[in-house]
């Protein structure tokens, strides 16, 4: 009895061309098993169910049945052939075959990109920097201010004094251009905050010094460019009422402002937190930067092409996240997708990096023996939920599927071979600000 033949050709480094010879025995022996398949489906006039002769079968499913046995033959010895060989293929195979002919010998070829075979070089002994960032007192009390415009309260200036910038008044105002009135530059009770630069330029630095009650003459000439054709470029001249002003006040520095929040027993629990808070943000800011210059010393170190499968497959994910976020942020779907394929051209070379970096860092880790288990994959469930403030059991079963835990798996793992990589390398510590948000 003959064997498979088979005959694996690299095309290129990620593309490969598998043939197949298969001995027409085995093509007799499926091209039977179908025919039964289908004799016991088969509603032929004057024959029972199961009972057509194998001579009426072929007449009229004859063509039925040798496709069918093509794809099982092809699946069959495709994918037998891949595992036996330890191939991983990243692309839907294109295959070329010419039919089942009696009693011959079919064969077929199967064309697939594949991982590109290569040592990973350059992840030793790299010359690297470490952020070391101090928080300081400016930092923490910067991130307070923050906090202190976000609880402010605007209130009616009680004393008499003139308009300053960074108030908000309350005025009315006409406009005349040439002499001539234009309902367009009229409004009453029109509240603005004084160096917004929200009104036409030069207006609201005019009313500084203006106190309430008062009123007072404006001239400012508007912007060549301004939509309204009409006044565009021309001087207008404003007569305006101050019929109010108001200031923003802030909180103090004290414990009014933690009156806001429930978990803190005093001003300097509050304070400690804003820099430990400033600290982790620092923190993961510092190691996402030194990521990202591993990251791109080793694109620059290893050479290899790339399958084009997977940069395809990535731009398409860039491409579906563009979408979601832009249809997240109130865009209709129409114009999310329009937009996004639009930049399809601009991700082909970051969706490249990210694919050449994933599979440097697939292969250190294999060279480095550097793998992920169950208990790795618990443990960063139980701190994710922790870190959130949620049950256990439902982050876990949030991340019950395969495919989740194989998303937490390589995030794992390319975090070993990052921690790897740093353990190896000669670094030098570098002082930077805690240029962060809370």
């Amino acid at each position: 009895m003959s064997e498979v033949v088979v005959e694996i050709e690299d095309i290129s480094s990620v593309k490969k061309k598998m043939s197949l010879k298969v001995p027409w025995n085995e093509i007799q022996d499926e091209l039977d098993s179908v025919y039964q398949v289908i004799g016991k489906k088969a509603k032929i006039k004057g024959f029972r169910p199961g009972k057509v002769p194998r001579k009426i079968l072929e007449t009229y499913y004859e063509a039925q049945a040798k496709e069918e046995t093509i794809t099982n033959i092809v699946n069959k010895y495709y994918w037998q052939t891949l595992e036996d060989k330890g191939i991983i293929a990243v692309s839907r195979p294109e295959i070329s075959q010419e039919g089942i002919k009696e009693n011959t010998d079919f064969t077929f070829s199967a064309s697939f990109e594949t991982e590109p075979e290569f040592e990973p070089d350059h992840y030793k002994g790299m010359e690297l920097e470490k952020e070391a960032i101090h928080i300081s007192e400016d930092d923490v009390q910067k991130r307070i201010d923050e906090i202190r415009q976000m609880f402010a309260t605007i209130e009616e200036v009680k004393e008499d004094r003139p308009a300053v910038k960074g108030d908000y008044v309350v005025i009315d105002f006409t406009g005349t251009l040439n002499g001539e009135s234009h309902k367009e530059l009229n409004a009453n009770d029109h509240f603005l905050e004084i160096g917004s630069e929200k009104f036409v330029p030069g207006f609201e630095d005019q009313l500084i010094g203006i106190k309430k009650g008062e009123t007072g003459e404006i001239k400012v000439t508007f912007p060549s460019d301004y939509h309204d054709g009409r006044f565009a470029g021309q001087e207008v001249i404003f007569n305006v009422s101050v019929k109010s002003i108001r200031e923003k006040k802030l909180p103090e520095n004290n414990d009014d402002l933690i009156k806001n929040f429930d978990k803190y027993d005093s001003f300097e629990d509050f304070r400690e937190d804003i820099r430990k808070t400033l600290g982790e943000k620092a923190q993961i800011a510092a190691d996402t930067a030194m990521q990202d210059s591993i990251t791109e010393k080793l694109i620059k170190a290893n050479e290899f092409e790339v399958p084009q499968t997977m940069i395809d497959r990535q731009i398409y994910f860039m491409l579906a996240d563009t979408q979601r976020r832009m249809v997240s942020a109130g865009i209709d779907e129409d114009s999310a997708i329009d937009f996004s394929l639009k930049m399809r051209d601009k991700y082909k070379i970051n969706a490249e990096n990210i694919v050449r970096s994933f599979l440097i860092l697939k292969r250190i880790a294999q060279k480095e023996s550097l793998v992920v288990d169950n208990d790795d994959i618990e443990k960063y469930i139980r701190e994710m939920a922790l870190q959130n403030g949620r049950d256990y059991e439902a982050v876990k079963e949030m991340y019950a599927s395969e495919e989740r835990r194989e998303y937490i798996k390589i995030e794992l793992i390319q975090k070993k071979v990052f921690d790897f990589i740093q353990q190896n390398a000669n670094i030098k510590t570098v002082e930077k600000s805690a240029n962060v948000e809370a």
